[in-house]
């Protein structure tokens, strides 16, 4: 699979903007737009830099799907969405652009038992989205909407919850929604208290 190493984490059912200019990742793009869809797989860099390469990927990443493209001058500006998550088994040369065999992880079942925890998650980061946003610190409106499915509400609360990428990645890797739950009210919490 072809890849794009990040400074951030895309989570299952958020939109990834791009503006691709490196000539390596424009190669990657007029290879995976010659297949529908157009997919890639998207890794937080652990270490280093996204231009230029040299960087050190972390093993657990979420595929992305093209789903909209325009071109700027000398770049072409990108919307994905982000699909299932998976594993990197091995990287491979980086040859022109990077790429690695993966596998795809199993999304979790929903328990509609966790509609509270749902709740309540929401509720924290919605609260401290609007703290944030009257500092003029966040990224995210306080009101930004969820999609109505409860799965794909989880990955975006936890994706636009005021953690770090080490946090989030952590997030990423859950192997439960209780368990993205838990861990997204208790780093939501323990950031809270630093406001």
């Amino acid at each position: 699979m072809a890849m794009f190493p990040l400074g951030s984490v895309l989570f299952p059912h958020m939109p990834l903007p791009l503006r691709v200019f490196e000539p390596r990742y424009l190669a990657m793009l007029a290879d995976i737009l010659k297949e529908e869809p157009s997919e890639f797989g998207v890794v937080l860099i652990e270490r280093g830099q996204e231009v230029g390469g040299g960087d050190v990927r972390v093993a657990t990443g979420t595929l992305a799907r093209v789903a909209d493209l325009d071109t700027a001058d000398e770049a072409v500006l990108m919307i994905a969405q982000g699909a299932a998550r998976f594993e990197v088994r091995e990287w491979l040369p980086d040859d022109p652009y990077p790429k690695a065999l993966v596998r795809e992880l199993p999304d979790p079942d929903w328990d509609p038992a966790l509609r509270p925890a749902l709740a309540d998650a929401e509720a924290l980061v919605r609260r401290v989205l609007k703290r944030l946003a009257e500092e003029d610190l966040s990224p995210w409106p306080a009101d930004v909407g969820l999609d109505e499915d409860p799965a794909a509400a989880a990955w975006q609360l936890a994706a636009i919850a005021p953690l770090n990428a080490l946090d989030q990645l952590e997030l990423l890797r859950s192997d439960s929604y209780e368990r993205l739950l838990t861990r997204l009210v208790e780093m939501v919490t323990e950031v809270d208290g630093t406001y």
